[in-house]
């Protein structure tokens, strides 16, 4: 009789039982297709399906399922996972880096010219070009900052522009399935 010599052990494998089995009786049923909080994958699409030969709920939830699936392996696109890529935005920053090489150089070239003038009229051209490259080379390093962000800002429209195609082709693509089976799809 364990039970009455040590209940903690018995009380113990029970409630890990129960927890065990409350945890597998929550988990989500696996479905084939993602669908939308309504259930309709369609709407998930940003797409309205209505069904013109009377076909049922379950009729229209299995055809958006194989047209999902349809329309996945005719784009190669899956709507899903459409995220933009960071490789863009790594070339525009490396374009950035190339097209505004020597800025800072070039800053400090023309501002040690500049001060050299104004620093001539003030009686020290050597501590005028001084400044003036210092002065030049801050301001280089900004022009260079400037491109660089606006390098970066031109790939991110860039990525969102073909994320924006991808997912028009591949609705076109479910529209199309949805259609050949009866369904008016706006």
């Amino acid at each position: 009789m364990s039970y009455v010599r040590a209940p903690g052990k018995v009380l113990f494998t029970s409630l890990t039982l129960v927890c065990a089995l409350g945890a597998w009786a929550q988990q989500p049923p696996a479905q084939a297709a993602p669908a939308a909080a309504n259930g309709s994958l369609s709407s998930s699409l940003g797409l309205y399906a209505f069904p013109a030969k009377n076909q049922t709920a379950q009729q229209q939830a299995n055809d958006e399922t194989a047209c999902f699936g349809w329309a996945k392996t005719q784009t190669g696109i899956d709507p899903m996972a459409i995220k933009p890529h960071a490789p863009d935005q790594q070339q525009a920053a490396a374009a950035a880096d190339s097209a505004t090489q020597g800025a800072r150089v070039a800053g400090a070239a023309r501002g040690a010219a500049g001060g050299a003038v104004i620093g001539a009229i003030a009686g020290d051209a050597g501590k005028g070009a001084a400044i003036g490259a210092a002065a030049g080379t801050m301001a280089g390093g900004s022009a260079k900052r400037q491109a660089k962000r606006q390098a970066q800002e031109g790939a991110s429209q860039q990525a969102q522009v073909s994320v924006e195609q991808q997912k028009a082709t591949y609705n076109k693509a479910f529209s199309a399935c949805m259609e050949g089976k009866g369904y008016t799809i706006k």
